[in-house]
């Protein structure tokens, strides 16, 4: 599990610099600046959990026992979240109104709030931790 956590990690992580440097250079000479803010809001929400990963990852099994749940947890969110947002921002660009997914950004959210709360809980209920 530890090496499937932190490989997704560093594909999320590479992933945003990679939608990230396409946001900052190439999307702002096809959509507004509005759009620019929303595909940027989905690349930091992504990078941020990149990096939550790497700390699910490293942290012993001992501290944090719901380690699948969490990375379950957070890869739907990231899909889910970022993925949309992306979809989204790029909505004038193309003929399919991804207006309809729109409802699944909030439950991406919603993952990545659980994924939080399952760390945060394993941590403070962890005998290990002082």
């Amino acid at each position: 599990m530890k090496k499937t956590i932190l490989s997704t990690a560093c594909l999320f992580g590479m992933l945003a610099v990679l939608f990230g440097a396409f946001g900052a250079h190439g999307l702002k000479n096809l959509v507004d600046a509005q759009a620019v803010a929303t595909f940027e809001t989905g690349v930091r929400y992504q990078i941020y959990h990149a990096f939550f990963l790497f700390a699910l990852g490293l942290l012993p099994y001992e501290y944090v026992k719901s380690k699948k749940t969490i990375y379950i947890c957070t890869v739907l969110g990231v899909v889910l979240f970022s993925f949309s947002i992306y979809l989204l921002s790029l909505n004038s660009l193309v003929a399919f109104d991804f207006k309809v997914i729109g409802i699944v950004t909030p439950i991406g959210g919603l993952f990545l709030i659980v994924a939080w709360a399952l760390m945060g809980y394993g941590i403070l209920k962890s005998k290990f931790i002082n």
